[in-house]
């Protein structure tokens, strides 16, 4: 969503996806590389889930991958886990899901759909999930997931009390523009930055400041001297404007 400019995780492809796998998986050396499977790439059927898990493990090297939801989502994960792909799950804001969820807003918020999450949370793990994301969920609510899982929780947006913690590399680092979710820290702000070194290259570039000698290259006098030669014998030597 945020690499390739969309509104939303809906419209990315799996051919998107094993790229943007394949890329992070060339960098990573000591992570375990986690592949998002894209909307419609595992809803439709077991099948269908297997076919493209497969292609993130094989194509793209990913070395699990994750899947929104529980309810039909459950025996995707099972046949997964039984042919032998690890899967992390993903409860609370689901955002392939939510405008079914009313937006993108925080879940969970109530004594029923708590209890449904905790519910959801523990049918995964049964199901075989190595570890779950809990998405803008009441902290409280995701300590009592967390305490009453044996697998790791991911907090994002979720409190404290989980195993461990994401944000989006973007949103760390002050690298958008707009609206910020609540649950992001920016740690650094990258974008007024980038847009002040930009700016002054431009500027630099159209007042012809740069490049200067030091960022060009050289060549002996005379192998210039000859260049220069053969182009006048040539008749190709014309007046700069």
């Amino acid at each position: 969503m945020t690499v390739l400019g969309h509104d939303s995780t809906v419209p990315a492809t799996m051919d998107e996806m094993i790229v943007l796998t394949r890329a992070v998986n060339r960098g990573a050396r000591r992570p375990l590389v986690v592949a998002d499977m894209p909307f419609g790439s595992f809803q439709v059927s077991d099948e269908e889930a297997m076919r493209n898990a497969i292609r993130f493990v094989k194509e793209a090297g990913a070395d699990a991958v994750k899947l929104e939801g529980a309810g039909p989502t459950l025996s995707r994960v099972q046949a997964l886990v039984g042919s032998g792909i690890p899967v992390m799950g993903h409860l609370g804001l689901t955002p392939q899901s939510a405008t079914m969820l009313g937006g993108f807003k925080a879940q969970g918020r109530t004594a029923e759909k708590a209890i449904r999450l905790y519910d959801d949370a523990l049918a995964l793990e049964a199901a075989g999930c190595f570890a779950i994301v809990l998405e803008a969920v009441p902290a409280p609510v995701a300590a009592r997931i967390t305490e009453a899982l044996t697998v790791p929780t991911i907090g994002i947006g979720a409190g404290v009390h989980c195993d461990g913690q994401v944000l989006v590399w973007h949103d760390l680092l002050g690298l958008y523009e707009g609206h910020a979710p609540r649950f992001v820290k920016q740690y650094a702000d990258l974008a007024t930055a980038i847009k002040q070194a930009v700016g002054t290259f431009v500027e630099e570039v159209r007042e012809r400041r740069f490049p200067e000698e030091q960022h060009t290259y050289a060549m002996p006098e005379e192998e210039l001297a000859h260049f220069e030669e053969v182009l006048h014998d040539r008749g190709e030597v014309r007046e700069r404007r």
